[in-house]
């Protein structure tokens, strides 16, 4: 828990918090709050194909996006219309939202419960474990859960939650963090750089479990 804890798995998906969901050149002040109803009807109308109506995606490969903290979202949002995080798809669906929008979605998703996932490789989850609480000190690999939380909670506004995500979704952005093909987030690209493909499973398999 000693190594540096800013190089902690910091987000499957990218870690820098926002501080505002005022869009940009504004004030705090002039932020709006969110409209949770426009949010819901916006979603069904781009998102849930993919992702499901309540952000429970059932499919392995698509991230649940259910009880996310919204700063999160509203982050990958924003990351995939500028293209600093890199997907056709999502860059095609982020563009034609609006600030509103990316709030509005993300605050209904922070609203809906994730649904409890399960880990699958018994022979994997000690491994998994051992990472995710106490990281591997002689590879100074920190622990997971000094950001993402014990439980897989994640901490408002700076690290997403990890509990119950898909961990097919999970290994994916781990190897795309490790491959350089995500490079949105320095420190998780610095962390999965010293993970080989087992120890991803196992982590990705772990987090799977957590709630």
């Amino acid at each position: 828990m000693k190594l540096l804890a800013t190089y902690v798995l910091a987000a499957l998906l990218v870690v820098p918090a926002v501080s505002s969901f005022a869009a940009e050149g504004s004030t705090p002040a002039a932020v709006t709050k969110p409209d949770l109803v426009a949010g819901e009807a916006k979603f069904t109308a781009m998102c849930v194909a993919c992702h499901a109506a309540d952000g429970n995606s059932g499919v392995p490969a698509y991230p649940k996006l259910s009880q996310q903290h919204p700063e999160y979202l509203v982050k990958q949002l924003r990351d995939y219309k500028s293209g600093a995080r890199k997907n056709a798809i999502m860059q095609g669906f982020a563009s034609q939202l609006s600030g509103d929008d990316m709030k509005n979605i993300a605050f209904w998703l922070a609203e809906k419960k994730i649904k409890p996932g399960f880990a699958k490789e018994k022979d994997l989850v000690v491994l998994g474990e051992r990472i995710y609480r106490g990281g591997v000190s002689d590879r100074q690999i920190a622990a997971c859960a000094g950001c993402h939380n014990p439980t897989g909670a994640g901490n408002p506004a700076q690290y997403p939650r990890l509990g119950g995500q898909h961990a097919d979704y999970t290994a994916a952005q781990l190897t795309a963090f490790r491959d350089g093909v995500r490079t949105s987030s320095l420190p998780m690209t610095q962390v999965a750089a010293k993970l080989n493909d087992r120890e991803i499973r196992a982590v990705a398999d772990y987090i799977a479990g957590l709630r």
